[in-house]
């Protein structure tokens, strides 16, 4: 869905949720003819600079998550590297404007259109006549027809992740020339334009083999502005070279190395001078944003004294205390073991002189911001316990303030906070519109309301607890079903809501929860799906956070149990955004009665063990946006079936909640030709996937790239599929490009 391209495996494109539920017909009624576009909340910031103002040749040294695992993007362990790559080595012929709209990629086509309707969809391909594959072979029919007979899914001997499009493809020929193609569909196809981007090599395609190994490791031919010239997986390194058979304008760089560095040690790697360009996190902003403030005021130093920069302005709230505190601790500092070791003005001495050497480095470096195509959801499993009844998902959803959410996250990055009105596009692609009327807004007494109709009653008598056994293993992972009451795990669960006696409290009485510094931007690089759960934050709330005063509301209890949700987030480097949102969530649904259990487990184990399995009640992640939402968001929110063998095959709807009539309006867009018909059917699905509360949409994620002040055309992308061939470094002499209001 996000022009990272990629499913839900690490970084998947997804949707999942659906129900029947009564709705207005004003709020499915599509948009008028007259309706104006909606735009991107935040712009990109990437430094844009004319290429005349580029110096030739450099090596830009750009940070990734990890090594690609495969070089193919249509096999199941692609990642967003794996994207990466090819973007860069491989063609496409359409790539996404900064509204995340699909555009003619003019390298590759001259044109591309639907010729015929009747008796079938015909698409004809007019492609660039100066368009080759790196070893001098045209780009041709015979590479289109290799690509669709591989993904077609006819051939069980190729292992692909994806074949939506292709399977729908009837036969490609040779249009008039040796530059024509002429793709004829058996049924007609809406989101022709998703296909053959990017484009492999015949050599890739032709066989089983190759497609399953060789280009898994390597690709031989390409036909980009650069070349694959190695993957060096001792040294975490993908290098890429500029290609001298290259017929577009040229690349301004000679290579870009994309180095894996995992996110919390970025900024030190920015400062060692290892990486000029990185995605980060607000940790790292911060100690960016202190050594930029210190330059700024000669002769003052960033350690002298508490103050705090202004959240607006520099996207933290990091005091300078705070920050060597952090730089201690990405450098494995054991303060406990110094104190032993070190006099405190010692360990002092030590630690500021190693910071100002940090700052003085990062003063070369500013922060882009912009939002990510993706957004932030709370998943609601329905598949059994209490959340498998509709109305108590939409008395959690409306017990939820998502301006407020969303206030909590981006205001202090000096972003939009501006929550995410759809579930299958984002504001500024054409497909948007805020379909969140269908469920409503924040209302407590209509929550409230919603969960006694239920039959949950507040002060009902719960049934004690079973004492749990000696060698008894713990709910979570194993087995247990969605909604029911698990124990505390030893890893400090904490129940909101429940009026435990521990001693864990502040001076005023209240509940401490968590350990973790206060980080409020990105939840990590994780969606999943090729949205990719990498590295998807969260966790506890962060240390300090008060939980709800005990009793303030009484517990609602249903049959002798308590109406009970166990909140589950990872708890990896940059999960305090996640876990700052489900503290703030715990509180909300406390106030009507609704107690949650929040566990954090290893990143590792978050997808596969617990959302995918469902072994959860509430979860955050993130899914990519897509330009194809009706091809790329129905395995996400389809109506589950039972498999042959008695499970229940979900596809990537992880929530369980489904629809036929859903099902049925993404059936009826992804064949419908016209444009204005197939956005009026993706608009009613997602309104019909709001009234099913099973996936409430918060926030678009925020976009941190940290990027050496002479390094353009690269940044914080946003929608916009980069533009390889224009990165490169400001010529000495010209003044850097104009940065956004505000920054």
């Amino acid at each position: 869905m996000s022009k990272d391209g990629v499913g839900l495996r690490a970084v998947t494109r997804s949707v999942a949720f659906l129900t029947a539920g009564a709705l207005a017909v004003t709020a499915l009624s599509g948009c008028s003819s007259e309706e104006k576009r909606s735009k991107p909340l935040a712009a990109q910031d990437i430094a844009p600079a004319a290429r005349n103002l580029v110096a030739d040749g450099g090596t830009l040294h750009w940070a990734v998550d990890a090594v690609p695992e495969t070089l193919n993007t249509f096999q199941s362990d692609a990642d967003a590297t794996t994207t990466t790559v090819a973007q860069a080595v491989l063609p496409s012929m359409y790539r996404l404007d900064a509204n995340g709209r699909p555009q003619v990629h003019p390298d590759y086509l001259e044109s591309a259109k639907v010729v015929e309707t009747e008796p079938k969809q015909v698409v004809l391909y007019k492609l660039n006549q100066q368009a080759v594959w790196s070893d001098g072979r045209e780009i041709g029919a015979a590479d289109f027809a290799a690509q669709w007979r591989a993904l077609s899914g006819k051939d069980s001997a190729y292992w692909t992740a994806r074949n939506a499009g292709y399977d729908r493809i009837e036969k490609i020929e040779r249009g008039a020339d040796d530059l024509e193609v002429r793709v004829t569909f058996a049924r007609p196809y809406a989101d022709w334009r998703s296909l053959f981007s990017p484009l492999y090599p015949k050599d890739v395609m032709g066989t089983p083999d190759a497609f399953n190994d060789s280009a898994r490791r390597k690709l031989k031919v390409t036909g980009g502005p650069f070349t694959l010239k190695k993957v060096d997986r001792k040294d975490g390194e993908v290098i890429l070279t500029r290609s001298a058979r290259w017929w577009g304008r040229p690349a301004k760089l000679d290579q870009i190395v994309l180095r894996a560095v995992p996110r919390d040690k970025r900024a030190t790697a920015l400062a060692a001078g290892e990486i000029e360009l990185a995605d980060v996190d607000s940790e790292a902003l911060g100690r960016i944003g202190l050594a930029a403030r210190a330059g700024a005021k000669p002769g003052s130093s960033p350690l002298a004294g508490p103050r705090r920069l202004p959240a607006h302005g520099s996207g933290s709230n990091l005091s300078a205390a705070d920050a060597l505190r952090s730089w201690a601790v990405a450098h494995g500092e054991d303060e406990e073991a110094a104190d032993e070791e070190l006099s405190a003005r010692q360990k002092e001495r030590r630690a500021v002189a190693a910071y100002k050497r940090e700052q003085a480095a990062l003063k070369g470096f500013e922060v882009r911001r912009s939002l990510e195509p993706a957004y932030t959801q709370l998943a609601l499993n329905g598949a059994s316990g209490p959340l498998a009844d509709e109305r108590v998902r939409r008395a959690v959803a409306r017990a939820i303030d998502r301006k407020a959410l969303a206030r909590v996250v981006l205001s202090p990055l000096g972003l939009p906070a501006v929550p995410v009105g759809s579930h299958l596009a984002l504001s500024g692609q054409d497909a948007y519109a805020d379909n969140s009327g269908a469920l409503g807004g924040q209302d407590t007494e209509e929550a409230q309301a919603l969960l006694a109709d239920a039959g949950w009653v507040a002060g009902g008598k719960v049934e004690k607890k079973k004492e749990k056994k000696k060698g008894e293993k713990a709910a979570g992972a194993e087995g247990r079903k969605a909604g029911q009451d698990s124990e505390k795990e030893d890893d400090g669960t904490y129940v909101v809501g429940e009026d435990d006696k521990s001693e864990d409290k502040d001076p005023k009485g209240h509940h401490k929860v968590g350990d973790g510094p206060q980080h409020l931007a990105q939840d990590g690089k994780q969606y999943a799906n090729g949205l990719r759960p990498g590295g998807a934050p969260g966790a506890y709330a962060p240390k300090g956070t008060a939980a709800p005063a005990a009793g303030a509301t009484k517990v609602l209890a249903k049959k002798g149990k308590a109406l009970a949700l166990r909140f589950v987030l990872p708890s990896g480097p940059g999960s305090g955004a996640l876990g700052t949102v489900a503290g703030r969530i715990s509180s909300m649904l406390e106030k009507v009665g609704i107690r949650t259990e929040i566990s954090k487990v290893s990143d590792e184990s978050y997808f596969k063990d617990h959302i995918a399995s469902g072994q959860y009640d509430l979860a955050l992640y993130s899914w990519p946006a897509s330009a194809f939402p009706a091809t790329d968001a129905r395995p996400i929110f389809a109506k589950p079936v039972p498999a042959a063998d008695g499970s229940l095959n979900v596809e990537q709807n992880y929530t369980r909640v489904g629809t036929d009539q859903v099902d049925q309006l993404f059936d009826q867009a992804v064949a419908t030709l016209d444009a204005g018909k197939n956005r009026s059917l993706i608009r009613k699905a997602d309104s019909r996937i709001w009234a099913a509360a099973g996936s409430i949409p918060l926030y678009q994620r925020p976009q941190l790239t940290a990027a050496k002040k002479d390094v353009v055309n690269a940044g914080a992308f946003g929608f916009q599929t980069p533009v390889y061939e224009d990165m490169g470094f400001l010529k000495k002499g010209p003044k850097a490009p104009a940065r956004r209001s505000g920054d």
